[in-house]
């Protein structure tokens, strides 16, 4: 049987170079290989991802910290069964995993602490025999993912901190489906089949025991794939027949405030967020290839151009990561972002109403509307 293999060398030498501009960053394959890589996940210098091993026909979970371009340390985590949909938030790594016992099985939620990158534990995060426990998400010490069989899956989490006695709690156990958890802090958000078609709705974890459930998106139509940062929550959705992009600020979650992020006339689906920067697919050219969004300066940026597909993007601080097919099977790429494209508010201006880190007449705007209201409450 094979278990936790430990690699600590790397054949290519990563030595990327990168422009300045939007569209002129140069792309670099993590980890070439033969086998098919799907699926990335990305924490600060460390992608995850899972790989079919041809020579073993199932799935392991690959992890590279790139940290050293020219010292990479590679973890592969594995044995004779499929181990898929990897997160990662710092030090910490979950999957789903197909454990078998007595000639049946069902998917489990595992994690391992990769602080010693030839050392790795692996540890249950939930085990519960004939569940189906799938698509974990992690941020911190809460480790998120949907739990159940057939068409009603619930939203399950478990408090981390202790990797060898994780704590689980529910979050949505409501009737029909709730499926594709994302985590930030003590928000969790998800799809949900409760109204008849999907929505996106979130809940407040701070209190274990009794989660706040509150609506993000309860639009007709399918709103689907949610993430999340910060206040700022994203996801897909088909409200005018083709997938967008749209995203709500949660700030006040009696009242989310939707917009836009692209509603081009194709395609636009899985998205993922980090800070400033949101991330998708994208077939509006003929092919997949990745866009990204600053929420800053409210422009959009186009990330790859290859003619082939680009797919699944994840993002951590400057560097973005997705699924390729561009050498003729589907391969881990990655590219780090930096000028303006991915430009941040440095600090607060005192007088910028709408946040895109300038003071302008759009501010003034804003300000005008309310003029002479007071909210001022007499007792």
């Amino acid at each position: 049987m094979r278990l936790l293999t430990c690699l600590t060398s790397f054949l290519v030498v990563l030595t990327p170079s990168f422009g300045a501009d939007s569209g002129n960053w140069r792309e670099f394959a993590v980890s070439p290989s033969t086998d098919n890589q799907e699926m990335p996940d990305v924490h600060n210098n460390v992608v995850v991802w899972q790989q079919f091993v041809a020579q073993y026909g199932d799935y392991d979970i690959y992890v590279a910290d790139i940290n050293d371009p020219r010292d990479p340390q590679f973890v592969i985590i594995g044995d004779a069964n499929d181990q898929t949909n990897p997160a990662i938030y710092e030090d910490t790594v979950v999957w789903q995993d197909f454990v078998t016992w007595g000639g049946s099985g069902d998917w489990d939620i595992r994690a391992a602490d990769i602080t010693d990158r030839t050392d790795p534990q692996v540890f249950a995060v939930t085990d519960w025999v004939d569940n189906d426990e799938q698509q974990p998400a992690i941020h911190g010490n809460i480790v998120v993912w949907q739990d159940g069989s057939g068409d009603d899956f619930d939203i399950y989490g478990a408090d981390v901190t202790d990797l060898a006695m994780p704590l689980e709690f529910a979050i949505a156990n409501f009737d029909f489906n709730q499926q594709n958890p994302a985590v930030y802090r003590t928000t969790v958000v998800w799809q949900d089949m409760y109204f008849g078609d999907w929505d996106i709705l979130a809940a407040d974890i701070w209190q274990r025991n009794k989660p706040r459930d509150f609506g993000v998106s309860l639009l007709e139509k399918e709103q689907e794939n949610p993430a999340i940062w910060g206040d700022i929550v994203v996801w897909q959705d088909n409200f005018f027949g083709d997938s967008d992009i749209y995203a709500a600020d949660i700030s006040d979650q009696e009242n989310p405030v939707e917009f836009a992020i692209t509603a081009q006339q194709s395609q636009e689906i899985n998205p993922d967020i980090y800070e400033n920067i949101v991330v998708w697919q994208d077939d509006r050219n003929g092919n997949w290839d990745i866009y990204g969004y600053n929420l800053t300066t409210r422009q959009e940026f186009q990330i790859t151009g290859d003619t082939h597909d680009q797919t699944n993007p994840a993002i951590s601080g400057d560097m973005v990561v997705w699924q390729d097919n561009r050498d003729g099977n589907w391969q881990i790429y990655a590219v780090v972002l930096d000028g303006p494209a991915i430009a941040r508010c440095a600090t607060t201006l005192e007088g910028d109403i709408n946040k895109d880190c300038k003071v302008d007449f759009n501010d003034y705007t804003l300000m005008a509307k309310n003029w002479l209201e007071s909210n001022l409450e007499t007792r």
